[in-house]
């Protein structure tokens, strides 16, 4: 079973209370935020670009895969999702590769509100985590109120996870107390009535952001507020998740909890969509956080395409044979 819960060293609280002052207004937070080291762009590009080229050999190769199979968020959000399409997507989930049982499961099944309690009912015992969507996905343009009702909701029909949108208005409009605020107001939305909750994750929505600061100061903002993830994209907008910005993210968590002792999980999605760029993610985890992050609890893909390309190339390594295109499900 997944715990994704934050992870915390014996000096965390007193940590985190010597920054309480940096969220007490909006100045003190737009300090902090701008006072943050500016991003050496030209520098970020060339690490990320210098990670894809490493070379995994056959047997780590196929630790690899495995391992990212275990990380996915397998997602459907579209308008036209069913009852039926749900069900089929918690059954390849739980069973990805039914010719094989030591296929690991995903992590998580992500799906829109409405439909998390479909969601559960399939997923029952497995330790497959249902995740929603909510704040008025993926715009985020809607009344506050209106926004944690769709939490509640999504929470009480089973939600284990969270995903929530920022206002990128207000962040791009510099009102980052606004945006520092809503996550924390989300956050206690994710409260149940029997002391548990939903674990947050925060999208940004990097494609909107514009600028690798942004990026950089919208990741502490979001950490400041609780968030147990933070998420590069939503995967509707035509920039998602990209080495650079999800290497940036990394070393914010890395930053972050260097600082205050806790551990934040990060949650590339929207455009990895084959084995090979998977891989690539996996070793800017490794080589930028270590063993500590190398998990379901503490990095995700969210993928809807990523699994079949993963559960053919692994049958590629068992076999040594490409599979047909009837393999593996058409999602």
């Amino acid at each position: 079973m997944l715990s994704a819960v934050p992870a915390y060293d014996p000096a965390a609280a007193g940590r985190l209370t010597a920054l309480a002052d940096v969220t007490a207004s909006d100045s003190a937070l737009r300090r902090f935020l701008h006072g943050l080291p500016g991003v050496d762009a030209v520098g970020l590009e060339a690490r990320a670009a210098s990670l894809g080229t490493r070379s995994i050999k056959t047997t780590s190769k196929a630790y690899a895969i495995d391992l990212a199979i275990s990380m996915i968020d397998l997602t459907t959000l579209e308008g036209a999702d069913t009852p039926g399409k749900v069900r089929a997507l918690c059954a390849k989930g739980m069973h990805p590769d039914p010719t094989d049982p030591r296929t690991p499961r995903v992590a998580a099944i992500c799906v829109y509100s409405d439909m998390a309690a479909v969601a559960k009912e399939a997923l029952g015992d497995s330790g497959i985590h249902v995740a929603s969507v909510a704040t008025a996905f993926p715009s985020g343009r809607a009344a506050l109120k209106v926004k944690l009702a769709d939490t509640a909701e999504a929470v009480a029909a089973g939600a284990d996870e969270i995903d929530m949108v920022i206002d990128r208005g207000a962040f791009l409009s510099g009102r980052y107390l606004d945006v520092f605020q809503e996550i924390q107001a989300v956050k206690q939305a994710c409260a149940r009535p029997d002391g548990t909750v939903a674990h947050l994750k925060v999208i940004f929505e990097n494609g909107e952001l514009s600028t690798y600061d942004n990026i950089r100061r919208c990741s502490w903002l979001a950490m400041l507020a609780g968030a147990d993830f933070i998420k590069t994209s939503t995967g509707k907008v035509a920039v998602n998740a990209t080495p650079p910005n999800t290497l940036l993210m990394l070393e914010a968590v890395r930053d972050f909890r260097a600082a205050v002792g806790v551990q934040v999980g990060v949650k590339p999605a929207g455009g990895i969509r084959t084995s090979k760029d998977a891989i690539k993610y996996l070793v800017m985890v490794n080589e930028t956080l270590g063993d500590d992050w190398l998990s379901p609890d503490w990095f995700r893909f969210g993928a809807s395409s990523l699994l079949n390309d993963l559960l053919m190339q692994r049958q590629k390594l068992s076999t040594g044979r490409y599979s047909g295109p009837d393999y593996v499900t058409v999602d």
